[in-house]
């Protein structure tokens, strides 16, 4: 898809993503434009799928405890169909939030979020190492947050 977006298109997703309850009436009035073509422009933006998706960003720590591990699995071979049977069993399982594939020394690299250094254990004992195929799994545990943002670089 060829990039359509124009600099007023950019800046309506700059506010949007910075707090997408941002209504097309404040849009309007950050950009000076008047509602009806921002609307217009949100909605153009929805349509072709520049906006994928509206969420809630929900403060981890006030909910519950937990931990974030980043794992990097390498499977027995590097086989289409093995790729393709390990990230449809990983879709399953709601404590990988995120999953890559990757190129270099590893073939997925998997955010997992757990309770605690136990339940991971289980986790990646009971679910991980027993799908098809798995090689290594090797894990880094985040002991500190220095920046977490879901938000897109536009240029």
């Amino acid at each position: 898809m060829e990039n359509q977006l124009d600099a007023i298109d950019r800046r309506i997703l700059k506010i949007l993503e910075s707090n997408a309850k941002t209504s097309a009436k404040e849009i309007a009035a950050k950009l000076n434009l008047t509602k009806t073509p921002v609307y217009e422009r949100i909605r153009k933006l929805e349509r072709d799928g520049y906006i994928a998706k509206y969420v809630a960003v929900i403060n981890k720590a006030k909910v519950e405890p937990s931990i974030t591990v980043f794992s990097f699995v390498s499977l027995e071979a590097q086989k289409g169909r093995m790729m393709d049977e390990f990230a449809a069993n990983i879709k399953q399982y709601k404590e990988v939030v995120e999953c890559f594939v990757v190129g270099g020394e590893f073939d997925f690299l998997l955010k997992i979020i757990v309770k605690d250094l136990d339940a991971y254990f289980e986790f990646s004992k009971d679910k991980v190492a027993s799908l098809p195929h798995i090689g290594t799994v090797k894990s880094a545990f985040v002991l500190n947050e220095t920046k977490d943002t879901s938000a897109f670089p536009l240029l």
